[in-house]
């Protein structure tokens, strides 16, 4: 059962992530979680993981003229600074906050995403 879910689970989260930009970290921190990892390290290789899922991604939308790059490029430098702010708060604050946080950002982004 482990080394299917050692396929499907991956599988998932790229597709999750391409079907919903960067989404498959929904799928990533809880299957992580579940092989052992903490909160921040869960989050943190998910990220690992997400960064060539998304770039392939990224490579094959824009092959078929599926986002307009100018815009993407825009969005960068301040993605970059804010992930340096993350990554600083991420020192300070526990696991279980991070978690609780990290279940709020989800139940958020759906309730959002259902009303919209």
């Amino acid at each position: 059962m482990r080394a299917i879910l050692n396929v499907i689970l991956p599988l998932v989260t790229g597709a999750v992530n391409a079907l919903f930009g960067a989404g498959g970290g929904i799928v990533a921190v809880p299957a992580l979680k579940r092989r052992g990892l903490s909160q921040k390290q869960a989050q943190a290789s998910a990220l690992a993981v997400m960064l060539p899922v998304s770039i392939v991604s990224a490579i094959v939308y824009y092959m078929r003229g599926n986002y307009d790059i100018t815009e993407a490029i825009r969005f960068i430098p301040f993605g970059v600074i804010g992930c340096l702010i993350g990554n600083r708060l991420m020192k300070k604050v526990s696991n279980r906050l991070l978690r609780i946080i990290f279940a709020l950002f989800m139940i958020y982004s759906g309730i959002r995403m259902i009303l919209r």
